[in-house]
């Protein structure tokens, strides 16, 4: 019992999909070796003049300013647009102000709408070979399209999927330190341990082409349903679409097209976002169903994975506590009532689950951490508490996906206005 406990928590707590598209990763590394220099040359089909930014924003005036700066810093001025979606405050304004081209579109219609009437209002499919989707808390690095646009250089490719990576340049509390780190963490692993390997030559089982900042060829915009009605969020269908319809594959590298992001840094925020995300998934599965091919297995696999694991993730804190009560409490009894607790205690190892859990999810985070090079720190032991709690918000979107539709609308988490002194850093190859 005791090394079968071990072996489901730790199943639980890392999951089988990473374990396989892990090991398609390595597999991945050692095949292509390290990128080369090569790699990081301009694309000899595309030039930065040749992509349009779009960008789709709701009251979004602390943060705009900055994300219209850094995707001029990428394109020449005249190839970024905004489309505020009913947005009440000075998000028009101030995107303006910084240089973009601005439109106020009322009343809302949600990202997907917005998006979809942003590329009719300016034209941009019949106007630029590639068109980068960029939320307006993100911001770009500088080589974002010197490493993004080699990948296009596959004519079978027709997205590029962003990498994100979190803005710390803003000040917060601890607990907002405590969520953005976690964050962090949750990025890495995803996208080196599933996405990195998902986009495999071979594989070609990338799930999400994130709308916060990636890149779609546009001749391909017109055969994908990007507004979608009855969705909560507009990327996992987008890149269902692209896989239902073979548009093409979806390329991915960790060390290319790298973005930041303001992720919530307030608890409820956090909440909301991740249940909005994992509502969009459901939706989404529902929506295109099963189908035959490694993309639709991958994500059969991993829906089934991701109900299992959230179930056992609940449970987990429930069933610590009666096992510690029962042990604590059956030495303090005599008969049946006694017996019977002490049963219980046998049955439920309090130490192999807690190894299982807790010790897998450190590993997780020493991987984390040496990848982003941060310094690991005691509170980071508490990440399986959020494990729990985002195990908790799918189960909760799951039973939504199968209830009334969303209508798209949002409502954008509270930014934090971004120093004017900041500027992005330039990653480097590793």
């Amino acid at each position: 019992m005791t090394p079968a406990a071990v072996v489901l928590v730790a199943a639980c707590t890392i999951g089988v999909s990473t374990l396989v598209w892990g090991v398609a990763a390595l597999c991945r590394l050692l095949a292509e070796g390290r990128v080369q220099e090569g790699l990081l040359s301009p694309s000899m089909y595309y030039r930065r003049n040749e992509v349009a930014v779009l960008i789709a924003a709701h009251n979004e005036e602390l943060v705009i300013a900055d994300a219209v700066a850094a995707a001029l810093r990428l394109v020449p001025a005249g190839n970024v647009f905004v489309v505020s979606d009913g947005s009440t405050d000075a998000t028009v304004e101030r995107a303006r102000a910084e240089g973009a081209a601005a439109w106020d579109l009322t009343p809302n219609r949600g990202k997907a709408g917005a998006i979809r009437a942003g590329l009719e209002r300016f034209g941009i499919p019949s106007r630029f070979p590639l068109l980068l989707l960029l939320d307006a808390d993100s911001r770009p690095r500088p080589d974002y399209l010197r490493t993004a646009l080699p990948l296009f250089t596959d004519e079978g490719v027709v997205a590029v999927a962003g990498r994100a990576t979190t803005a710390t340049d803003t000040r917060t509390t601890r607990m907002g330190r405590f969520l953005l780190a976690y964050r962090e963490r949750t990025y890495v692993c995803t996208q080196y341990l599933h996405k990195f390997g998902q986009a495999a030559r071979g594989a070609d089982a990338v799930a999400i082409v994130p709308g916060f900042a990636s890149l779609y060829r546009t001749d391909v915009l017109d055969r994908i349903d990007i507004d979608a009605p009855g969705l909560s969020i507009e990327d996992f269908n987008m890149t269902f679409e692209v896989h239902a319809k073979r548009l093409g594959r979806i390329a991915f590298h960790p060390e290319c097209a790298i973005a930041e992001t303001q992720d919530p840094a307030v608890f409820r925020d956090y909440s909301a976002q991740v249940r909005r995300w994992s509502l969009g998934f459901w939706q989404t599965v529902r929506r295109h169903g099963v189908r035959p091919g490694l993309f639709w297995v991958a994500v059969g696999v991993f829906a089934l994975e991701t109900v299992v694991s959230s179930l056992a993730l609940v449970a987990i804190l429930p069933v610590l506590v009666v096992a510690t009560g029962a042990a604590a409490v059956a030495p303090l009894l005599t008969g049946e009532a006694g017996e019977a607790l002490s049963a219980l205690s046998a049955a439920t190892p309090v130490g192999p689950i807690v190894l299982g859990f807790v010790i897998v999810d450190a590993v997780m985070t020493a991987f984390a951490c040496a990848i982003s090079r941060e310094r690991p720190r005691v509170w980071m032991l508490l990440f399986p508490l959020m494990r729990v709690w985002d195990a908790v918000l799918c189960l909760r979107a799951l039973g939504a996906a199968l209830g009334r539709p969303s209508d798209g609308r949002w409502r954008s988490p509270d930014r934090r206005a971004v120093p004017p002194a900041a500027e992005p850093a330039v990653s480097s190859p590793r």
